[in-house]
């Protein structure tokens, strides 16, 4: 199968596509779960296997597994240097080195470099970028997330969609309070379980089985603390993680607005439930490091040109305020959030 945006369509069949586009999430927390999902198919169980372990070889998909929620298992931020240009590989090499940063992107503005740091506390995750700022001499802008409006990277591919979500109706979407504080009240069962699944569920007719035997624990304990963290908001969402590069969706855009503080709540929810928009959540202005922005959005696309009209109707229809465009041009570390230091205590 080929990796290509432009074909990889068509290297795959129906089926694919409704797994592709129907598995993101709402895997079966089930002893078989791919039984539950070919049953679904109208295919049989080890072909539903394959066809995961297929997608997953050819890249379409980055992992099969839960997606973990840093900021309630611990405490997360986004952050951002201004580099220097003849310093920009050394303060980008010393930031990635961090096991805490997951994360970390060139973007075309002054804070030129976008990084997110996860830790098991505020303090911990506070000492990192105090480290960072005296191994690079930078001062570093931070960014913790305070209100989540709409995340969801979950959308449609097996499309020829300009951005995400275009052909989908809409979303919904409301201001939720994050705390900056890890808000997770998680069991020893629990800790066990995240470290174990932070780089994907095992690939197999067995998966929760699998998982139980290496956290030694009984299977339908498992099941139950899955489903408990789940609940909770430590599990996002369970199923086949796509590849949204691989896919053709790699025009992205970061857009920052400055919001008055009275209408944030309003017009946050609103941006959140239009069905282009993959991230809407507010963050802190920081004036003292000339920073007036307090809402974050951004889209996801096929195109760079449909991106930019959507950005235009955002700003000339729901935010008619001062706002810039901070768009990603190159990926400096993409990992998911190690867990081992937010969950080993």
């Amino acid at each position: 199968m080929s990796l290509r945006s432009t074909d990889w369509r068509e290297a795959i069949d129906d089926v694919d596509a409704r797994l592709i586009d129907g598995y993101q999430s709402g895997f079966p927390v089930a002893e078989r779960p791919f039984r539950v999902v070919a049953d679904d198919l109208g295919i049989d169980e080890t072909d539903a296997l394959d066809r995961v372990e297929r997608l997953r070889e050819a890249g379409v998909f980055r992992r099969f597994g839960a997606v973990l929620n840093p900021p309630v298992i611990g405490s997360s931020t986004l952050a951002a240097v201004e580099a220097p240009a003849d310093r920009f590989d050394e303060v980008a090499e010393t930031i990635n080195d961090i096991q805490q940063v997951n994360h970390n992107y060139r973007r075309d503005h002054e804070w030129n470099m976008w990084f997110v740091v996860t830790a098991s506390s505020r303090e911990k995750r506070d000492a990192i970028i105090e480290d960072i700022e005296a191994e690079t001499g930078l001062e570093v802008l931070v960014l913790p997330m305070l209100t989540d409006f709409y995340i969801d990277l979950e959308f449609p591919v097996v499309n020829t969609d300009r951005f995400a979500r275009e052909s989908v109706a809409g979303t919904e979407a409301s201001a939720t309070r994050i705390s900056e504080d890890a808000a997770a009240d998680l069991s020893a069962l629990d800790r066990r379980l995240l470290l174990e699944i932070q780089d994907g569920f095992p690939l197999s007719a067995t998966p929760y089985r699998d998982i139980a035997a290496a956290v030694d624990a009984d299977v339908d304990d498992v099941l139950a603390a899955i489903e408990d963290l789940r609940a909770d908001g430590c599990i996002k969402r369970i199923g086949c993680v796509v590849n949204h590069v691989v896919t053709g969706f790699d025009a992205n855009c970061m857009v920052v607005w400055d919001v008055p503080d009275d209408e944030l709540d309003e017009r946050g929810e609103a941006v959140g439930e239009l069905p282009y928009v993959t991230l809407c959540y507010h963050r802190p202005r920081r004036p003292e490091r000339d920073w007036p922005y307090n809402l974050f959005t951004m889209i996801h696309g096929r195109e760079a040109d449909a991106v930019d009209e959507k950005v235009d109707e955002l700003a000339a229809e729901y935010l008619p305020v001062e706002h810039e465009r901070l768009y990603s041009t190159e990926t400096l570390k993409q990992t998911g959030a190690r867990y081992d230091d937010l969950v080993g205590e």
